[in-house]
């Protein structure tokens, strides 16, 4: 892939913002592995971008939750803030954007598969959202931020504490629950875990993360949408 080379035409419908100056995109899609393949050239990284793009983010999320519940205490809207920008949520919204086919990457990072892996597409979605600031301001950045995070929040919200939802609704039904690792892949720096959920005997839902805790929390989330379990399934 040639940088700078880039149509985001497609992107930018979706996204529903036209750049001003396409040099931001392409900054918010270049990870670190190409700057370093490609120091002669001195191409920048997503790095400071994905820092600007984390701040207006938690402000953003802040003062958007601030007004939607007001009679909400400030211990809920932190947790409830946490679970919408948590690695996981942020990662299926990039991933439903499709803007891994946007990034640049080294050739060992294509290899191992950066282009789908949730750390980095988590990235993306923040260092989008800077250079969205950088190029418009701070109306476009909310825009993207309601229009792509701040829906279905109560979907979104569960995923934070899905395993303790998942093990209340086990205990009130009466059934077993356990997590069993299915594989574990990849060098020792970079491990990728798969977990299934089984509930009842029955295997019900997998969760892949680079950490158990985080395989085991992605399943326990995967298995409350594919049962449907509510609030009324667990109380």
């Amino acid at each position: 892939m040639i940088y700078g080379n880039n149509d985001y035409t497609k992107f930018e419908n979706e996204l529903g913002y036209t750049f001003k100056d396409k040099k931001n995109l392409d900054i918010a899609f270049t990870h670190k592995s190409f700057s370093n393949e490609y120091k002669a050239e001195k191409v920048p990284s997503y790095e400071r971008y994905e820092f600007l793009g984390d701040s207006i983010l938690e402000f953003l999320c802040s003062r958007e939750l601030f007004k939607r519940y007001p009679d909400m205490p400030e211990g809920e809207l932190t947790k409830l803030r946490a679970s919408l920008v948590c690695e996981y949520t942020l990662s299926q919204i990039s991933k439903s954007l499709n803007f891994g086919e946007y990034l640049y990457l080294s050739k060992g990072e294509e290899q191992t598969g950066g282009r789908e892996r949730n750390s980095i597409l988590c990235d993306l979605f923040e260092s989008v959202l800077g250079a969205i600031y950088l190029d418009g301001g701070l109306k476009p950045s909310a825009r993207y931020v309601n229009k792509f995070l701040l829906t279905d929040i109560k979907s979104k919200s569960v995923f934070y504490d899905a395993k303790s939802i998942l093990q209340e609704y086990a205990q009130k039904n009466s059934v077993s629950l356990s997590y069993q690792l299915i594989s574990e892949t990849g060098p020792d720096h970079n491990k990728t875990y798969t977990v299934q959920a089984v509930l009842g005997g029955k295997n019900v839902a997998t969760g892949v993360g680079h950490t158990i805790k985080s395989a085991e929390q992605i399943a326990a989330h995967s298995t409350i949408l594919e049962l449907n379990i509510g609030e009324q399934d667990r109380n």
